[in-house]
């Protein structure tokens, strides 16, 4: 038997003999194991009344059906915020030309990013709209592990995206060579990371 399978059921069997949940941390504690472990064995059973025995709380899951749609909306996700930051680098260019600049940006690349974004921005407004319509159903499904895995990485890195441009933009503040154009990309690379920040913000601390 695992070990957090020992510590579940004696907290259960513990709170079914109508011991107080201080005198079982104190037990637990005093067997060795860490506090984040039983207040996590503790935060499982909610005390019962009466004749009631302990009452489960709702608990993490993890689906495969749910990770599908997640990670599809995930990555539908990672390709607007590339191909938008992609778009707005060639228009920043074609509205800011340097001194250096022999021509105008390639057309194909603009093309390519548009082409991109008429399927997938459809395709992540009726995901979200379908994942937000499961949700109000039912708000356990926020508990889904995959869920908050999904969020978690994207959170990463969007806070990497925005730590890096930050860095950039010092870096050509002080070497000088911070120009209309860098700030103009650094300001969209700004802004697409804090966008995904607030599309997750509340996703980590859900269920």
């Amino acid at each position: 038997m695992a070990r957090n399978d020992r510590l579940a059921d004696f907290v259960h069997a513990a709170l079914s003999r109508g011991l107080a949940p201080d005198a079982v941390r104190q037990a637990l504690t005093g067997a060795g194991w860490s506090g984040r472990e039983i207040e996590a064995a503790l935060g499982a059973w909610l005390p019962g009344e009466g004749n009631l025995p302990p009452v489960p709380r709702p608990r993490p899951y993890v689906s495969a059906g749910e990770a599908v749609v997640y990670g599809l909306l995930f990555l539908m996700l990672g390709l607007i915020c590339w191909h938008v930051a992609a778009l707005g680098f060639d228009i920043i260019d074609s509205l800011l030309p340097e001194p250096g600049d022999l021509h105008d940006p390639p057309r194909s690349s603009l093309r390519w990013s548009i082409a991109w974004l008429i399927p997938t921005v459809p395709l992540f407004v009726w995901l979200n709209a379908r994942i937000a319509r499961a949700t109000t159903g039912d708000p356990g499904q926020r508990r889904s592990l995959v869920r908050r895995w999904f969020a978690a990485v994207t959170l990463l890195l969007a806070a990497l995206a925005l730590l890096s441009d930050g860095v950039a933009l010092i870096y050509a503040l002080l070497n000088g060579d911070l120009t209309g154009r860098f700030a103009a990309k650094a300001a969209l690379v700004a802004l697409i990371g804090a966008l995904a920040l607030a599309y997750y913000r509340d996703e980590l601390d859900a269920g």
